[in-house]
Parts: structure tokens; sequence; C-alpha cells
């Protein structure tokens, strides 16, 4: 795989039940776009709390923002974000903390008020971009977030998705989550056999135990429940975040992560 960015419109079809997308992180060109019509839409969920132009639902952690008093005539991008938004809200409360974290990996405080949940796709460019991103904040802010690790392989686009996903659901059970997970990111344009084999070695793993485990029931049993978590928040593409139950898509910087922390820290 290139080193180069592709466009959204070379890499990712267009989204429909059976074909999510990836989430390309803003860059110069489309920075102003992305502000406009999508990120800012839902990060400024967090970011202007102290203009007051938020609220809290009742009985939940996250945040909504205000609708609007009237209708508008034409169709507003920001609508279909704010009405996701909502949905991610009601969902959060409804399955609550507990099974949100359930038996995924973790990293960082697991007595943090605030959880982030990470929806990626070790075939993922841009989720390889935000690992890296998701790290320089952890490495940060671990003791305030309890980073929540799920699988969202893009099956449709991405061969190696299933098979590095329950690789990595193997080495879990070995204690080596995070490790395996950064060595397929840093090695993601020869995911394989060979690769997560290698890997497995490299970490001292059990072979025949790792070997057994991503091949068990229980590993695609795993990236059932992930899959269904999905489905209830309606996700469309990696990578995903959701923190403290605000709805952040893309790859997006490390300081966009803490800037959203310390607003919803401020609202608690």
């Amino acid at each position: 795989m290139s080193d180069s960015s592709p466009s959204p419109a070379e890499t990712n079809p267009e989204p429909t039940p059976e074909t999510p997308s990836e989430s390309p992180r803003p860059t110069a060109k489309n920075w102003p776009l992305w502000l406009g019509i999508g990120f800012f839409g839902l990060i400024s969920v967090a970011l202007l709390v102290s203009l007051g132009s938020l609220m809290r639902t009742e009985g939940d952690a996250s945040l909504v923002a205000d609708a609007p008093d009237t209708a508008t005539a034409e169709a507003n991008p920001q609508d279909d974000l704010r009405a996701h938004q909502a949905l991610v809200n009601e969902v959060v409360a409804d399955l609550g903390r507990d099974f949100l974290i359930g038996d995924s990996p973790t990293k960082g405080n697991p007595d943090a008020e605030i959880i982030m949940l990470e929806f990626s796709d070790f075939q993922c460019p841009y989720c390889a971009r935000a690992s890296e991103q998701v790290e320089a904040f952890m490495e940060a802010h671990g003791d305030e977030v309890l980073l929540v690790f799920k699988h969202f392989p893009l099956t449709s686009i991405h061969p190696e998705a299933i098979p590095s996903a329950l690789a990595t659901w193997a080495a879990d059970q070995q204690g080596q989550f995070w490790e395996f997970h950064q060595a397929l990111f840093a090695n993601q344009a020869d995911l394989g056999e060979e690769l997560y084999v290698q890997i497995a070695t490299d970490l001292g793993l059990d072979l025949e135990q790792f070997n057994r485990d991503r091949a068990s029931d229980e590993a695609k049993a795993a990236l059932a429940r992930d899959l269904a978590l999905v489905q209830e928040f309606q996700l469309r593409s990696t990578p995903t975040f959701i923190m403290d139950g605000l709805l952040i898509p893309g790859a997006v910087p490390s300081e966009f992560f803490a800037e959203a922390l310390t607003r919803l820290q401020a609202d608690q």
C-alpha cells in the first residue's frame, strides 16, 4: 500500500449498508470542508460546552447539541450528524459502561470516568495513522481515560481485516494485544499469514495456542459482538471514536482528543 494518502474517491466506494468506508484524516486541502460539513459539527459538541449551546441527556454522561428552532428547506449535512450523535447518546445510555467495555482490550485507567471506544480496522491506512495519534493522546492522558478497542473490519475492501483482527484476539488471550496491534499497523503493507506468525513468534507467544485461539469460535464470537455494536451505533467508517458518548469520526490529531477530554471533564 502506498505511503501517500489516497483520495476518498479512489479508495472509498460510496457507502452502503454492506460497504462502510474509511475516514481520512483532515488535510490542509480538505480541512475547511471537513470543518464545515462534518468533523466540526461533531467535535463542537464538546468544544462549545462553555458557550452554553449544549445540554446533557438525562441519566447519560454524553452530550447532544441543541436542535435548531426552525427546519431548513435544504438538507443540511450537520443535521444528519446531529441526528447520528443523538442516536449514539441513546445507545450509550441504554447499554451502559460495563456492556460497552465488555471483554475488549483496554488501555489507560480502568477507574476513569471517561471511556473512549476506538472502532478500527488493521488494513485501513487511516486507522494506522490514527493509532499514532491515539498513542500520543493516551501517553499524556492515560490516567484520565480508559481506551477500549473494538474491531470494525471493512471486509468489502480489506481482505485481511478479519484475519488480522482474529490474530490480535488470539494475542490478547496471551496478554499481548497492544503489542500485536502496534506491530500490525507498523507492517500494514505486509498483512498476511506469514506476518501474523512472525509477530507471534517475535512476541514469544505460544504458537500452538495462538493458532488454536484465532481459529476458535470464541474469536469469531468476539468479532461478532463488536460488529453488533457497530450496527447499534450505525457506524459507517473507520476509524471512529466515541469518547464519553461524543462521536468523533476520522483520524483526528491528538490535540482534538485532548480538547474534547478537557471540555467533557469541565461539564461533569
